[in-house]
């Protein structure tokens, strides 16, 4: 890995603090070579990693492929449908459609997961597209959802009152045009960027650092560069990998809708 990540992971040392890493990979519904990729590069490093089921899509198999302690289960909306009005950007949560069916639908898909994985299911919310209409936000505590997870920096540690808000920072696709490899050089110089900003408190230095992937879309480069980061990280005295389970509190006393 190049010099200009592992220098800024350095400075983080030499300071005295600890970098919080999570890895969520996004689009989970069935079994595939490339799950079991996934899988392999995860439990192999011992590294946890947060994989966001669409539970609409999801097969019955999924989950002996994830019974793993390594693994834990997010929501992925609920069947990763577009219901943006006409010429505005892709939204499932939220769009041209009244609230209470997205709510149900939400509801329908977090009771599928948790009975489907049982403890392995944490109870948050990534939004397909990575969005989320304000109005969608403020109900899922009401659905107890624990928090939700979308791209970039956050503005504030919750979404909601006791609501827990952790996203992804470095995607290792970009997708104008199509998904493919973002590139090496690029996704380097990027996670340097960012973990300057939390350590020069330009964004907020309490919030994880989020790996994003989508094993779906993987070409030989990104599986590459992902075991690569993966050992810089994991090898760094900076770092400590933490689980979904472990970043979002839990919700207590909210009745299930």
């Amino acid at each position: 890995m190049q010099d200009e990540l592992v220098d800024e992971l350095d400075r983080w040392a030499g300071a005295g603090r600890t970098l919080d890493v999570w890895w969520r990979d996004d689009d989970a519904a069935r079994p595939s070579p490339a799950l079991d990729r996934l899988k392999v590069a995860a439990v192999s490093r011992a590294i946890p990693l947060s994989l966001a089921v669409i539970p609409d899509a999801m097969t019955n198999a999924l989950p002996a492929a994830l019974d793993d302690p390594h693994l834990t289960v997010l929501q992925h909306g609920f069947a990763h449908r577009n219901h943006a009005a006409e010429g505005a950007r892709a939204v499932e949560c939220g769009g041209a459609r009244d609230l209470e069916p997205l709510l149900d639908e939400l509801a329908a898909g977090r009771d599928r997961l948790a009975a489907s994985f049982g403890g392995r299911f944490v109870p948050v919310l990534v939004p397909p597209w990575n969005r989320i209409e304000p109005q969608v936000t403020a109900a899922l505590p009401g659905l107890v959802f624990r928090g939700v997870s979308v791209f970039g920096p956050r503005a504030a540690p919750q979404a909601a009152p006791g609501f827990t808000e952790i996203n992804a920072h470095l995607d290792l696709l970009t997708w104008k045009g199509g998904a493919r490899f973002a590139g090496r050089e690029k996704l380097i110089r990027l996670a340097a960027e960012r973990l300057a900003d939390r350590r020069l408190g330009r964004t907020d230095p309490r919030e994880p650092l989020g790996i994003l992937t989508h094993h779906l879309d993987h070409d030989p480069e990104t599986w590459a560069f992902l075991g690569e980061l993966l050992d810089t990280l994991a090898a760094h005295e900076a770092v400590r990998f933490r689980s979904a389970a472990a970043l979002f509190a839990p919700d207590t006393g909210v009745a299930p809708r």
